[in-house]
């Protein structure tokens, strides 16, 4: 597989395109204005305690307050900076902590919505090839690596630079073939980094952030593995020389991939990523056969629904449906990654007798879905028919990032008809006319109602004049949304 990364950088905003095979599959996006606080550690305030919910909420300086749950918390002792018990028995809320305690938390999920950003006590710092834990005991092996020689190879090397009672370490894909010198030097610039925390937050009395996690060039170059990236293309001559001092510094073996993109024509517009980016924030995703998608995400879950469309088939009705299904797959895989769709999913595939093309279809649902780095999990079909997974939700989808709540229709997606608004405006004349006395009445409208007006509903305006006996003008407000207008009296 081919993989390239494209990072184009603008004073105000970063994104990073991921592109395999020639197809834009992931997009992140981090802006000045709002930068995501993912992986930042902070001294919080407990605000509130929560029993009914087994939660608290922490106050880490953010404008809303942080969200804990009793599983994601660690106790911790604050006089020795040590671990007092990896698990309680009880996860009681109310024993775990309590109104004005200062505590050292993470974040794992940025604020969403209306939401606060998710917390844990249970802190990780990554590196390259590292993952420190200063409450674990104990050194792991990524499961993605697979050969067992390998795994006690790297196992061993970390294990000599663990110390009991100082945390532990998770060794990553990453470091796969990685000398002993370079992850003796992760280990060791990890506990330091950690020291430095800890020794922030002795100086600390108010809440305040105690660590910040890279910027988002740095952390997608950190977090990649190397044999699977072919290129990283920069348009920014100030980011490319960053990014170049900090894989000599971390990873060398992706600095000779580096390359400044000095176009003249944009980098994203030169790969085709701005022409997928805007059919991301479509409903209507088209497959190749001719078959479609109508994706639609709501506060609760997101529906993704696959039709046949004009694809006919050559076949039976049944090939013609398990392969429209099939294909489906692969661009549903390739959607929720791009445009980062978390929580609840559910696919409404077509119809499908077989039970043998169901299986096939599960099946490559799943092998399309492994690529995904987010986590993902499919209960298979439901009694209606119906396909229900998650997938792990960690910051905003595109669609919130990208887009706003439209002031015409206010968030629900749909208007009023314009023959509907001309029925209220008629309403509303006879509710005013029965509650004021008036000679006259002017009707400020949009645009499209005001034509209606004059011309569709000219027999009804004109009746309505004859019932309450008075004179009806009508005048074109042209920044009026449709569904907006005023009945005013003189």
């Amino acid at each position: 597989m081919s993989i390239e990364l494209l990072i184009n950088v603008t004073p105000s905003e970063t994104r990073v395109g991921q592109v395999e095979n020639g197809m834009l599959q992931e997009l992140h996006l981090e802006r000045q204005s709002t930068v995501g606080i993912v992986g930042n550690i902070y001294l919080g305030k407990v605000s509130r305690v929560l029993p009914g919910m087994q939660a608290a909420f922490v106050d880490i300086g953010l404008e809303k307050a942080a969200f804990l749950h009793a599983s994601d918390i660690i106790t911790y002792d604050d006089e020795k900076d040590q671990i007092k018990s990896h698990l309680t028995t009880t996860r009681d809320i109310i024993e775990l902590v309590r109104e004005g305690q200062k505590i050292i938390v993470q974040v794992v999920k940025d604020p969403l919505g209306t939401k606060g950003a998710r917390l844990t006590t249970d802190i990780t710092l990554p590196s390259r090839y590292l993952v420190f834990m200063p409450d674990a005991k104990h050194v792991g092996v990524s499961q993605r690596i697979e050969k067992d020689e390998e795994r006690l190879r790297l196992k061993t090397i970390v294990e000599s630079h663990y110390e009991e009672g100082n945390g532990g370490f998770i060794v990553r894909t990453a470091a796969e073939g990685a000398h002993a010198d370079e992850l003796a030097q992760d280990a060791v610039f990890l506990k330091k980094l950690w020291g430095k925390i800890i020794k922030k937050k002795k100086k600390t009395r108010h809440q305040s952030v105690l660590h910040e996690d890279l910027s988002l060039a740095f952390r997608v170059i950190r977090d990649f593995i190397a044999n699977e990236l072919e290129r990283v293309r920069v348009d920014s001559k100030l980011m490319f020389g960053e990014l170049r001092a900090f894989t000599d510094e971390f990873c060398p073996e992706i600095t000779d991939k580096l390359e400044y993109y000095p176009g003249e024509r944009p980098i994203f517009d030169m790969f085709d990523v701005e022409s997928e980016i805007k059919r991301a924030l479509d409903k209507k995703v088209e497959l190749k056969s001719g078959g479609y998608l109508i994706i639609d995400q709501t506060e609760a879950m997101t529906t993704i629904d696959v039709n046949t469309g004009a694809f006919v088939g050559h076949r039976s009705l049944e090939d013609t449906i398990f392969n429209t299904n099939s294909e489906a797959t692969q661009a549903i895989a390739r959607q929720l990654r791009l445009r980062n769709l978390g929580g609840i999913i559910i696919i409404d595939f077509i119809d499908m007798e077989s039970e043998d093309h169901r299986r096939r279809v599960l099946h490559s649902l799943e092998v399309a879905l492994s690529k995904d780095r987010s986590k993902t999990n499919i209960n298979g079909f439901s009694a209606l028919g119906l396909v229900e997974m998650t997938r792990k939700r960690t910051r905003e989808s595109l669609e919130h990032v990208l887009c706003g709540e439209c002031p015409a229709c206010n968030g629900r997606g749909y208007v009023k008809t314009v023959e509907t608004i001309c029925a209220e405006l008629l309403r509303e004349i006879v509710r005013v006319n029965r509650a004021y006395d008036a000679d006259k009445f002017v009707v400020y409208a949009s645009p499209t109602v005001a034509e209606s007006l004059v011309n569709d509903e000219y027999h009804n305006l004109a009746e309505l004049e004859v019932f309450i006996g008075k004179q009806i003008k009508v005048k074109t407000e042209s920044l009026y949304n449709q569904d907006q207008f005023d009945v005013v009296m003189m």
